[in-house]
């Protein structure tokens, strides 16, 4: 049983979140995160047993610790150093797993799935995030709303976070009823036609291959999305402003930075940062000016780019990679994402923008009425492991990806494909895409040449090592067309990667 004081915690939190405005939930300041921050490593230092064990083994006295340049000196939490290394229940509040309620599990692509607990108001906090999206971009609080959730639902944590907070959302008032089907078309389609005419809107929710693959189902089926004014929320995976607008475009829709969201989460943190608006305006026109994009960046492909509130997730920076600390079953005190990526902020965007002639095109694509925020930005490229080298060149997949997205090539492709850099028997090195076709599509030499093509002039507009390292004679890449499901390259029901080595 729940002690007095957690319950007393939950309540609060709970009906903080549903008398709060949004605008109260977040209040962005100059010094937003530092008061809630070093506050999280008092508490956890105080309450945590596994973390207090975690500070002696580093020498660490924690009542030294006095402000941020203290903080930032802190260890760093890692999977194999912290969550590997303590018990689960030593990780949690007071040693106990019972001050949590519900459980998630990380994937386990880097050793063995990570057990991460938490409790409503752990899952309040997020519920933030899904209300910033569903307000400042869907309007949701003025629109009946079908939520239609499209995760694989289970232990994992992207379909049962999602769902709890949209019904977070609908406790609060909101006009939204939240379907589960999960990653099961037929399911989505059955929801689709019963329910989406009785709704104002209609926002799908899921991985972002997954997504495209139910809106074209359904338009093969035909589903007229159009008439269901459908928004869609992503997570797990960057993509391409050109996949945006193609997908934007077969749901009927005319407004992505309105109509769409991507979701920065992870199952350790859960959802750290949210596309707005604005950052989705500010990423269309960095990805029609590459050289800009790479300035901002430091590299030659478009990262997921995203807002984030530092009193709810305080993000650092160590080797260009992520460092985040926030509240949850198991607090996260400087702990290592490993993503590549980096931190903006507000004020330094505005700046980058203006100095690059983007302010009239982002107000323009915005409009006078959309909810700007100022809040800092954080970078995502994901995982440094999922590029391949190709004559002393990083070829991206991020890169490749917008070859498969040119509209004289994406009418008969998923979108998906492998890249790999395969050696002849003669000993030369060759770059390979492998890509899956639609459904019913058959693949020939024509396609294929016309893809390579495709992809060639992207990795020559994006990536400027490959343009420069590469010889012209091996620029252009052998493309093999499998049949969509292919069981080698593209099976059914696995997460998809996007490189082989």
């Amino acid at each position: 049983m729940q002690s007095d004081s957690d319950q007393a915690a939950i309540s609060g939190a709970l009906q903080h979140f549903c008398t709060s405005d949004l605008d109260a939930l977040i209040q962005p300041a100059p010094d937003a995160g530092v008061d809630e921050v070093l506050a999280l490593f008092r508490r956890t230092a105080a309450t945590v047993p596994a973390y207090r064990e975690f500070l002696a083994v580093h020498g660490i006295q924690p009542e030294t610790v006095t402000g941020l340049a203290d903080f930032s000196r802190l260890p760093l939490m890692t999977k194999p150093a912290y969550m590997q290394a303590f018990p689960l229940a030593q990780r949690c509040e007071n040693g106990i797993l019972t001050s949590c309620d519900r459980v998630a599990v990380s994937s386990g692509s880097t050793g063995q799935p990570t057990f991460w607990p938490r409790s409503l108001r752990h899952e309040l906090d997020i519920a933030v995030r899904f209300e910033q999206v569903f307000r400042d971009s869907f309007r949701a609080h003025e629109r009946r709303t079908l939520a239609v959730v499209c995760f694989a639902l289970g232990n994992w944590v992207g379909g049962l976070f999602t769902t709890s907070c949209c019904w977070h959302l609908s406790v609060k008032g909101y006009p939204l009823m939240v379907a589960t089907p999960g990653n099961n078309k037929d399911e989505i389609f059955r929801i689709i036609r019963a329910l989406a005419p009785e709704f104002d809107q209609t926002v799908l929710l899921g991985y972002p291959p997954f997504v495209k693959d139910v809106i074209d189902a359904g338009l093969a089926e035909g589903i007229d999305w159009a008439a269901y004014r459908v928004r869609m929320v992503f997570a797990g995976e960057v993509f391409s402003e050109e996949w945006r607008a193609e997908l934007v475009r077969r749901a009927g829709s005319d407004s992505p930075c309105h109509d769409t969201a991507s979701l920065y989460g992870t199952a350790d943190g859960g959802v750290l940062g949210n596309e707005t608006p604005y950052t989705i305006a500010a990423r269309r026109f960095l990805a029609g000016h590459p050289q800009a994009a790479r300035e901002l960046f430091g590299e030659s492909r478009l990262p997921t780019l995203v807002q984030f509130d530092p009193r709810s997730r305080y993000f650092e920076v160590h080797d260009n990679t992520l460092v985040v600390s926030g509240e949850s079953g198991v607090p996260l005190v400087r702990y290592h994402i490993a993503d590549q990526g980096g931190v903006i902020g507000f004020g330094q965007m505005q700046n980058f923008l203006r100095d690059h002639g983007a302010k009239g095109w982002i107000d323009e694509a915005l409009g006078i009425e959309t909810v700007v925020r100022p809040l800092p930005l954080v970078f995502v490229f994901g995982r440094a492991d999922f590029t391949v080298s190709f004559y002393g060149a990083n070829i991206y997949p991020e890169n490749v990806s917008v070859g498969l997205e040119q509209p004289e090539v994406t009418g008969w492709l998923t979108g998906k494909f492998v890249l790999e850099v395969r050696e002849d028997t003669g000993g030369d090195k060759g770059l390979r895409v492998t890509a899956e076709l639609r459904p019913g599509i058959e693949g020939d030499a024509a396609k294929a040449g016309e893809l390579a093509n495709s992809i060639r002039a992207q990795l020559i507009r994006l990536n400027s090592e490959f343009s420069h390292y590469t010889p012209t004679e091996r620029q252009t890449p052998t493309v093999i067309l499998r049949p969509f499901g292919d069981a080698e390259y593209f099976p059914v029901g696995v997460k998809h990667r996007y490189t082989r080595r």
